[in-house]
């Protein structure tokens, strides 16, 4: 065999994720797991009924259709008119995914082409840096820096060049939490429209908002033609395992996705989707409670780890803090989340891994905060030991 590396050269370094290695770490030292975003309670046990029933009655137990179920795609397009004012044909405008991430991929794969430039906030998500090398496109980071974490709109406008294809959009943020404004929002779309630009717009914690309110780009003039808007049930209804997402988009948007989506996973999740169909249409009690409890959450684990003597920088949204380990005395987030577990039996991740920009993250580790009460405060006892 030639000396040929196996794996593709557009992967290289983006081996094994840090969830994996940080939720191994978890299970093999026995700590409490704050690092990867997933709830420890299912969703609301109406919505598991409506799974079960599904299945046992024989819906979605085969191939569903290739763009979704006319009812999740019908109960996408009623929720974002329901909150976001936006009218969808749910037959050429709604397509449902294995997940967000799919989405991501697919809209990325159908989007770009080798030598395209992407504008998305650093610190990334860790699958658009993947989906956008597979692409064979080139990332370009806008870093959101501490404390604020908000967007310099002028360096954006320097960062848009002749090749810049398209503008990956994350609101609310992860990991940061920061929910863009109304005016920033108008700012970018501003750009993209002067610029031609395409949009992806990740809203995954559309409904996890504790400061402000979230407001859809595509909603903007001139931006609805130009983005692919997308979402998902897991964080919403905390059934991360049924990967059930959706993508929002113009219909010859959505037909481009497709053609993508389509070579993936072609389809997934049949009986769960008949399950977030019934799941969007919960009354707007259920999503009130869900983001009050979440803010409660947010806040009893911000307080611990304050006093665990991190400098706490409170989220706007998402399921995720972020924190500086510097008046700890400690300035290497990997080094330290590798060694917290065997400290004080806690698991976190540390935000350096999300950044191309390593300095700005370097000292930076994100806590998940989407656990019980009782967890998150024996985490915040642990951590005094430090």
């Amino acid at each position: 065999m030639d000396a040929r590396p196996l794996l593709n050269r557009r992967l290289e370094g983006l081996g094994t994720t840090i969830f994996a290695e940080m939720s191994a770490l978890a299970t093999a030292t026995g700590s409490i797991n704050l690092g990867q975003g997933f709830p420890d309670t299912d969703g609301p046990r109406e919505i598991a009924e409506a799974a079960a029933r599904a299945v046992l009655d024989g819906h979605g137990n085969q191939y569903p259709p290739g763009p979704g179920i006319p009812e999740l795609r019908t109960a996408v397009a009623e929720h974002q008119q329901r909150f976001h004012g936006l009218a969808y044909d749910p037959d050429t405008e709604v397509l449902v995914t294995a997940g967000a991430t799919e989405a991501i991929a697919a809209a990325l794969l159908a989007l770009l082409e080798p030598g395209d430039e992407v504008i998305a906030f650093e610190p990334f998500y860790d699958s658009y840096a993947a989906c956008i090398a597979m692409a064979g496109a080139v990332r370009v980071p806008l870093t959101l820096r501490a404390p604020s974490f908000r967007p310099d709109l002028d360096e954006l406008r320097a960062l848009i060049t002749p090749r810049t294809r398209l503008l990956l959009i994350n609101t609310p943020h992860n990991p940061t939490g920061t929910v863009l404004t109304p005016e920033e929002l108008a700012a970018i779309a501003a750009l993209a429209v002067e610029h031609d630009l395409l949009v992806v717009a990740d809203e995954v914690y559309e409904h996890l908002v504790y400061t402000g309110a979230h407001h859809p780009i595509a909603a903007l003039p001139g931006m609805r033609e130009r983005t692919v808007s997308i979402s998902s049930a897991g964080k919403t209804f905390s059934f991360t395992g049924w990967k059930v997402g959706w993508v929002t988009a113009s219909p010859d948007l959505v037909a481009a996705v497709r053609t993508a989506k389509q070579y993936l996973t072609y389809v997934s999740a049949g009986p769960f989707q008949y399950a977030v169909a019934e799941a969007l249409r919960l009354p707007d009690a259920y999503f009130d409670t869900l983001r009050a409890d979440l803010l409660r959450k947010r806040d009893l684990l911000a307080d611990g780890l304050a006093a665990a003597g991190f400098r706490v920088f409170n989220p706007e949204g998402t399921y995720f803090v972020t924190t500086d380990i510097t008046p700890l005395g400690e300035k290497d987030g990997l080094e330290f989340c590798r060694s917290l577990p065997a400290r004080c039996g806690v698991v976190a991740i540390p935000n350096v891994v999300f950044y191309d920009d390593t300095e700005a993250g370097r000292s930076l580790v994100r806590f998940a905060f989407c656990k019980r009460d009782d967890v998150l405060a024996e985490a915040a006892a642990r951590l005094q030991r430090l």
